[in-house]
């Protein structure tokens, strides 16, 4: 045991996946917002959002140099995507299998496979089922301060989603400020008041997509999602249990498209092919949200 906790500190001392000298065992995200759609700029439609997402991860070091990973990531939100419609519930059940490396004093990588189950869990078939990829690599400048490079792929239903990834790490000499990044995908800046006591920042973001079964017509829902938060943390359990309560801003948009009805490859936002798509519902507006995180999280 002391053996394998010696590995941990060694490799994930590099960070694990966004270079931070802390490794988040198990954590739980939910929110809840009510969105409007707007068809110009009269709203149409509003419907109660609620988000939920657990993350699982188990390391298992396999020598000095490397650290097996495996974990899953289960996200569900609820909502109504047109007016007059029942509540939707898009799932999102992912599997996260790869390695963390050491390649020398410097670099350390981390590579992942993410095969997932994303739809309403409808008639499940092959549309359902997607697979994407991860490669972040980490350079050590300083223990306190780590430069990251990478990206991530995806395919979709509205096609291959890739997303450029750049990111920084640094925590100041005192510990009791640090900032966290993997632009665009995640960022979180943390403040001790105390030693219980934090206060803080996150932007979570991503794009993905539901297959939609069980209608008459075969659809899909693509889901741009951003989320800025603040919050106010209290630890427990010697800090290993960190309880968030946090407000902020949601601007995520649930498209809803034909299935079949595509834009080939997209990086980040922009579809490089153009997007001529027909939308089948209207965009939704940004909205106040407001939830709770719950953390399990091992200092290294």
């Amino acid at each position: 045991m002391k053996y394998q906790i010696s590995l941990l500190v060694i490799l994930f001392g590099f960070g694990f996946a966004s270079a931070q000298n802390y490794l988040d065992l198990a954590r739980l995200n939910v929110s809840n917002t009510s969105m409007e759609t707007l068809e110009g700029d009269q709203a149409v439609h509003e419907t109660d959002i609620t988000n939920f997402n657990f993350e699982f991860l188990y390391p298992t070091p396999i020598n000095d140099k490397t650290v097996l990973i495996t974990g899953i990531t289960v996200e569900n939100t609820g909502l109504s995507l047109t007016a007059g419609a029942a509540s939707e519930g898009l799932t999102m059940t992912r599997l996260n299998l790869g390695a963390k490396i050491s390649h020398n004093s410097k670099w350390t990588g981390t590579y992942l496979l993410l095969p997932k189950i994303a739809s309403n869990f409808e008639d499940l078939g092959g549309a359902d089922f997607q697979f994407g990829a991860i490669a972040l690599l980490e350079y050590r400048h300083k223990n306190r301060f780590r430069t990251k490079y990478g990206l991530y792929s995806s395919s979709e239903e509205f096609g291959a989603i890739i997303t450029p990834l750049l990111g920084v790490y640094y925590r100041t000499p005192n510990s009791k400020f640090y900032i966290d990044a993997a632009f665009p995908i995640r960022m979180e800046a943390n403040y001790s008041l105390t030693k219980k006591l934090s206060l803080g920042a996150d932007l979570r973001t991503s794009i993905k997509s539901y297959n939609l079964g069980g209608g008459i017509v075969e659809t899909y829902v693509q889901e741009e999602s951003i989320r800025f938060g603040l919050y106010a943390g209290y630890s427990f359990m010697k800090d290993q249990l960190i309880v968030r309560a946090k407000a902020g801003l949601d601007t995520t948009d649930y498209g809803l498209y034909q299935s079949g009805d595509t834009v080939g490859a997209q990086v980040l936002t922009v579809a490089l092919g153009g997007d001529d798509r027909t939308r089948l519902n209207n965009e939704f507006d940004s909205s106040i949200f407001v939830g709770f995180d719950i953390i399990y999280r091992l200092d290294l």
